[in-house]
């Protein structure tokens, strides 16, 4: 039996402006409050929405709030960008990083996601290393070799005391939005070969992201590496959220 605790962490992507999400949060809060408090649940809302956010949430948080991504710099003359402190102002606990998104669109490669990664660790902000295999490298059956590279690539310089801090996320990338979720054994396949990848990740939390939706997540929960979801769009109704977390921990 599982050991450690679930988490939840609900990426909204480029969606919802702040009036919209204090109006999630208001909606949200009174649906997960008889949750067991040993359930993480957290939102991560755009960056122009973080503060009403982190108002709504109020500083007593049942629901944490995160970031869809940050800098690797902690200061300086990069417009556009926002650093670690920045995001700390608002008691931001976690940090999506390495999502395909950003490595597809900004073109992030492993050595700025691990500068990123070591950024966040060093404000106090949990990272969540998102990684994944294209249907390509799957179907050539290299997923796990890839994903392992990733996260080589990533934390491969980190302490084991560091390395411990961090969370990771499965999400194969043709799963993402396309309402394919990867099989449930796959998907644990991935999720236990990170876990052995070194002793640090023995307790750490591993995610499945990828059209996770409240029909399907207490399958992925019933797997022994997967300790919750990194939930796209089944996180933009706080009901539809909500179900989906009371599903996956209900047995």
């Amino acid at each position: 039996m599982k050991q450690r605790p679930p988490l939840f962490v609900g990426n909204w992507k480029m969606n919802k402006n702040a009036s919209q999400a204090r109006s999630f949060v208001e909606s949200f809060l009174p649906l997960v409050e008889t949750f067991p408090s040993t359930v993480g649940i957290a939102i991560a809302p755009p960056f122009t929405a973080l503060a009403a956010a982190a108002a709504a949430l109020g500083s007593k948080r049942r629901v944490a709030l995160a970031a869809q991504t940050m800098s690797e710099f902690s200061e300086g003359a990069y417009t556009g960008e926002i650093a670690a402190p920045m995001l700390a102002e608002f008691d931001v606990a976690y940090v999506i990083l390495g999502h395909s998104e950003r490595r597809l669109y900004q073109h992030e490669s492993d050595a700025t996601i691990g500068a990123k990664v070591r950024a966040a660790l060093d404000a106090g902000i949990t990272p969540i290393l998102a990684v994944g295999e294209s249907l390509a490298v799957r179907e050539a059956g290299d997923a796990v070799a890839h994903v392992l590279a990733q996260i080589q690539a990533a934390t491969g310089d980190l302490t084991e005391e560091q390395a411990a801090r961090i969370v990771l996320a499965y999400e194969p990338i043709w799963a993402i939005g396309t309402g394919k979720n990867c099989d449930c054994d796959r998907a644990q396949e991935i999720a236990h070969a990170a876990r052995t990848a070194r002793n640090a990740f023995a307790d750490i939390p591993i995610l499945y992201g990828g059209s996770m939706k409240p029909e399907n997540a207490a399958a992925y929960m019933k797997m022994s590496d997967i300790d919750g979801g990194l939930v796209g769009g089944a996180s933009l109704d706080p009901r539809s959220f909500a179900n989906l977390i009371a599903g996956a921990i209900a047995e």
